[in-house]
């Protein structure tokens, strides 16, 4: 179970950084998301023929960060994720259009990121203030 500090870090955020390699080659690109808690899924809108997500269907091993702008030291939470990118069910899509409602008149392409590893970072721990989780994905197809 995740720390209950996390899920709250997650709610009052709404974009993360979607982080994919081709070709030993990086990019990345912000995405809003919805998550659902358990297992910890990310879900995101992106076309198919965005950079992002080719490379992702070609190396769907993808990695992300969610994180507080700030300059004050002691304010500093973030987390740094990596998964895989994978097809949304049917009940993750409906996490993203609750989260977006607006967003069913585009009728966007959404896709999952299935979380196998977080570090979440909060300085209100105290220095190095850091917990890690790592999940196992059942399912590792699209």
């Amino acid at each position: 179970m995740i720390d209950e500090k996390i899920i709250t870090f997650l709610k009052e955020h709404h974009v993360l950084n979607l982080a994919t390699s081709r070709d030993n080659k990086p990019y990345c690109a912000n995405c809003f998301y919805a998550f659902q808690e358990e297992p910890l899924v990310f879900v995101i809108a992106s076309d198919t023929k965005s950079n992002h997500i080719r490379e992702a269907l070609q190396n769907p091993n993808i990695a992300g960060s969610i994180y507080l702008e700030t300059k004050e030291i002691g304010k500093i939470q973030g987390l740094q994720f990596v998964g895989l990118l994978k097809n949304p069910s049917e009940l993750e899509k409906k996490l993203y259009f609750k989260a977006y409602p607006f967003a069913l008149a585009m009728r966007p392409k959404l896709w999952s990121l299935h979380v196998s590893y977080l570090k979440f970072t909060d300085k209100h721990l105290g220095f190095g203030g850091k917990k890690e989780y790592r999940f196992e994905i059942n399912d590792t197809k699209m």
